[in-house]
């Protein structure tokens, strides 16, 4: 008989290792209804304020919106946003019933009941710049590795731009601030695990443009088992 997979309190209660992590941290989309409480969130905007950024000036912001006023017409906002966006990502891309299109649609359907929302943010400091993500987005990646570390789940959108303008007004945001991302925290429905990407002799090139490295065996990771 075969062990069953580790439920969600149980992988939240196993550390991992930083190598781990990354081969394991998924998107993840359904959520309990449980709260994340207010130690874990912290040490998560702790580990994800961490991230290098352009000269070190540290402009990415966090605006997290759980259960206040504001956050219950943000989220509102959001949900219709979210919903009329994957709608239309689904009648273009031809999206049939899937495991991948079912996980969305319980996504959108459920976006307001999600315990934790959270607008990445770039305090601008000079004129937009096409290379201005690069100072946010690290930071996006920790905050997500750092919830997969504390047992939590994470996925990271833009449909949020459907609602820009409403969301600046109900949440004060200043015109100069950039809403570069919106990632969605719970705690999982279901569990972490390997993701499923291509092979390092496909996206990586030694010397010159397409030859494929000699130096990479097994697609393990060199650690991964």
């Amino acid at each position: 008989m075969s062990p069953s997979p580790p439920t969600p309190d149980a992988e939240r209660a196993q550390p991992i290792g930083l190598l781990e992590g990354l081969a394991t941290t998924r998107a993840i989309r359904r959520y309990t209804d449980e709260p994340i409480p207010d130690d874990d969130l912290a040490a998560i905007l702790w580990h994800a304020g961490r991230a290098p950024s352009g000269s070190n000036r540290q402009p990415f912001r966090f605006l997290v919106l759980r259960d206040g006023p504001n956050a219950t017409e943000a989220k509102s906002l959001l949900g219709n946003a979210f919903r009329e966006g994957w709608n239309a990502k689904r009648e273009h891309d031809g999206y049939r019933p899937s495991r991948f299109a079912d996980s969305m649609q319980r996504y959108v359907d459920h976006f307001e009941q999600t315990p934790v929302v959270i607008l990445v943010c770039l305090d601008r400091y000079r004129s937009p710049s096409p290379y201005e993500g690069a100072s946010v987005y690290p930071a996006c990646q920790n905050l997500l590795l750092a919830a997969r570390a504390l047992g939590y789940g994470g996925a990271l959108t833009m449909w949020h731009l459907g609602v820009e303008a409403e969301l600046r007004q109900v949440l004060d945001i200043p015109e100069h601030v950039a809403l570069s991302a919106c990632i969605t925290l719970g705690v999982p429905e279901g569990r972490h695990g390997p993701v499923k990407r291509k092979p390092v002799d496909e996206v990586a090139f030694d010397d010159r443009w397409g030859q494929a490295p000699s130096w990479v065996g097994d697609d393990t990771g060199g650690h991964q088992q």
